[in-house]
């Protein structure tokens, strides 16, 4: 469904890209969104009950790491999936909302469909790093 917010100009701009106003994601942005995005999200998929409550649950948790802004010593998300905080950041910065759509958990996709953007961490001055794309990477 993210994917398909982007390539849909009609819901990009009418509906999606208010989440997108934050090039510089936080915790609290990963829940910024249109309330007709909330509504789609949260209710299509045909899951139980109980297994919504799980998904979502999860999930959030999930988006709320991926958009903080902060890559965490320990954290056990960045152990189990390649999608962090740092793949998401590349995703909200002007050059990226047509790359690293796999949100929240795989990466497979973007590899599979081309919309993959590699990326490194380089130090700040001021201290902690930044997510920029890797410099091998050719997009268009």
């Amino acid at each position: 469904m993210h994917r398909f917010m982007h390539q849909n100009k009609f819901l990009y701009k009418h509906i999606h890209s208010l989440h997108h106003r934050l090039v510089v994601p936080y915790a609290y942005g990963a829940l910024y969104n249109h309330p007709v995005e909330g509504l789609l999200l949260d209710t299509i998929g045909g899951m139980s009950p109980r297994a919504s409550i799980f998904f979502f649950s999860f999930a959030t948790i999930k988006t709320v790491d991926d958009h903080c802004g902060l890559w965490l010593p320990g954290n056990p998300f960045h152990l189990f999936f390649k999608n962090n905080t740092a793949y998401h950041d590349i995703h909200h910065q002007l050059y990226g909302s047509k790359y690293n759509f796999s949100q929240p958990f795989f990466v497979i996709w973007d590899r599979i469909l081309g919309t993959y953007m590699p990326y490194s961490l380089e130090k700040r001055r001021g201290g902690g790093f930044e997510a920029r794309p890797a410099k091998e990477f050719n997009g268009d």
